[in-house]
């Protein structure tokens, strides 16, 4: 008897650190998503003002892919952690039927990764020995893509992108 009281008690202890573990990582993933999308603007313009002016690719234009690079991949791994601890993200018969489960557990996690690799191409294109107006371009073409997939993305969760954060 005292042996599944105590299974019981660590069972529940469990569940409460899981439902606090979800809330902070919800918050933070949340937040996130602003510091992305901000970044994300900064280097499309600056791409786009690279293209139009024919401006040479500069080392300020380098950091900020990485920055966005980074917040990005930060962002992934925090999604990483909350999808594990997510009550939305469930693996049943059912999940697919279900158009709130099936977002949070397949298509969410797909449209996020394909814009996170498109930022980290964007990222790579910074690198190759190529012309100044061929890296705007480069970059250009894959943040955009990246934004309108992550818009898209934010827009089928329900949550809207300037609404405020409900756990």
């Amino acid at each position: 008897m005292g042996g599944l009281l105590a299974g019981k008690l660590i069972f529940e202890v469990l569940i409460k650190t899981r439902l606090k573990m979800y809330t902070g990582l919800f918050h933070t993933h949340s937040a996130l998503r602003y510091v992305v999308l901000l970044l994300l603007i900064v280097v499309i313009a600056k791409s786009l003002v690279g293209v139009v002016s024919k401006k040479t690719f500069e080392k300020g234009d380098g950091k900020l892919t990485l920055w966005l690079m980074i917040a990005t991949h930060t962002q992934l791994l925090v999604g990483i952690f909350l999808y594990f601890v997510s009550p939305w993200v469930k693996f049943t018969a059912g999940t697919m039927k279900d158009s709130q489960l099936r977002y949070w557990t397949v298509e969410h996690v797909t449209i996020m990764l394909i814009a996170v690799v498109l930022i980290t191409l964007a990222r790579g294109a910074t690198k190759k020995p190529i012309d100044d107006s061929a890296k705007h371009k480069r970059v250009l073409m894959f943040t955009s893509l990246a934004l309108v997939l992550i818009l898209v993305g934010i827009i089928m969760s329900g949550r809207g992108i300037l609404i405020p954060v409900r756990a």
